[in-house]
């Protein structure tokens, strides 16, 4: 006895709706797409940046720093894990600078 399942009695989500209702659920998800425009860019020498990564870079320079002041004050040694210390200065530097600049 070989019986056939079709795919819309295996209960998939894309059947249990007809093919109008399903264009009318994705047309105001389509409609969230409207604002992507564009990724945010800056010109540096000619060139243009993506913003994030100008802030990223702005952000490691500031961990660099941070880590010369706490290697310089004796501190370094007394951070229990220097580098998830490092790396959340980094990304605060990287997005406190995301938000003074691009907001």
């Amino acid at each position: 006895m070989n019986i056939a399942i079709s795919s819309a009695e295996r209960g998939g989500a894309s059947y249990r709706f007809p093919p109008a209702a399903r264009i009318w659920c994705a047309a105001p998800l389509l409609g969230l797409l409207g604002g992507c425009d564009g990724a945010p860019s800056r010109n540096i020498l000619g060139s243009y940046f993506p913003s994030w990564m100008v802030c990223a870079l702005v952000g490691i320079a500031l961990a660099l720093a941070a880590r010369a002041i706490f290697k310089a004050s004796g501190l370094l040694q007394e951070i229990p894990v220097p580098f998830v210390v490092m790396l959340a200065i980094a990304c605060a530097g990287t997005f406190a600078m995301w938000l003074i600049w691009l907001s």
